[in-house]
């Protein structure tokens, strides 16, 4: 752990920081995914908790739950802190602190460091440029059939659509993949201990549907007719998807987007 905590601070001149921000979820703001860059650094294994590393300290942050199992696993280089502190946090002022902005919403990154320190988006995530992580490729999607679900994608689009065009907004933009399992009756297996499929969906209010994933991933739906190949967005690609969409008033959730 103090190899990778060195390896990190050495890009701090490169990036022009002085501390890097690493939380326990992935990018799909799951708590539990096939790459754990807070054990990597920090070697703390609880499934909630927020390091920071500094020039010369590091911060750990977690909940009660984890009083013990953070110190037996992390108080050698860290000092854990309650997760309550992380807001408006004080602990240290005036610093540019650099993080992956794919891993944070905004309401995190203004509640948390823009009282009292300012923050720098790095592109690349810096424990990754640091550690390289073989993953597997997970399993294709898979619909449920809607006897098991009890409900149909069909009627839970429609429900969406009501809503869309009572609020006067475009398109809902689903960024949690539990919604997007839910709402479409797939699941998946990109997370190590539950049936998760990581994609996300924007559902227009002409009914469009939009699925934000890798092409590997729907090869079955698209067999199966549930996702339309032309209506398949490769992550890569949604930026300029969005802007090419008819309507620009969106819905989001601000807590996992």
């Amino acid at each position: 752990m103090n190899k990778e905590i060195n390896e990190l601070r050495k890009k701090f001149i490169k990036y022009n920081i002085d501390g890097y921000v690493v939380p326990k979820n992935d990018d799909y703001f799951t708590e539990y995914s096939k790459i754990n860059r807070l054990k990597i650094i920090s070697n703390f294994s609880g499934s909630a908790g927020l390091a920071i590393i500094l020039k010369n300290k590091n911060y750990l942050f977690t909940d009660g739950r984890y009083t013990i199992q953070s110190e037996i696993e992390s108080g050698k280089y860290f000092k854990i802190v309650s997760y309550d502190k992380i807001i408006n946090c004080n602990l240290f002022r005036n610093l540019r602190l650099g993080l992956d902005p794919k891993l944070f919403t905004y309401q995190q990154i203004k509640d948390y460091f823009l009282k009292n320190n300012q923050i720098k988006f790095l592109s690349n995530n810096l424990i990754d440029e640091i550690k390289n992580h073989k993953v597997v490729k997970s399993i294709p999607f898979f619909s449920l059939k809607d006897e098991i679900v009890g409900e149909s994608r069909k009627s839970k689009v429609n429900k969406i659509v009501n809503y869309l065009k009572k609020n006067k907004a475009d398109n809902l933009f689903v960024t949690a993949p539990e919604n997007v399992a839910w709402i479409l009756n797939i699941r998946g297996g990109d997370g190590p201990n539950s049936p998760v499929p990581n994609s996300r969906l924007i559902i227009t209010k002409s009914k469009k549907i939009f699925l934000i994933t890798e092409p590997y991933k729907v090869k079955r739906l698209i067999k199966e007719k549930i996702i339309n190949k032309n209506k398949l967005i490769s992550t890569n690609d949604l930026p300029e998807k969005i802007l090419a969409l008819s309507g620009k008033n969106f819905i989001i959730d601000n807590k996992y987007c």
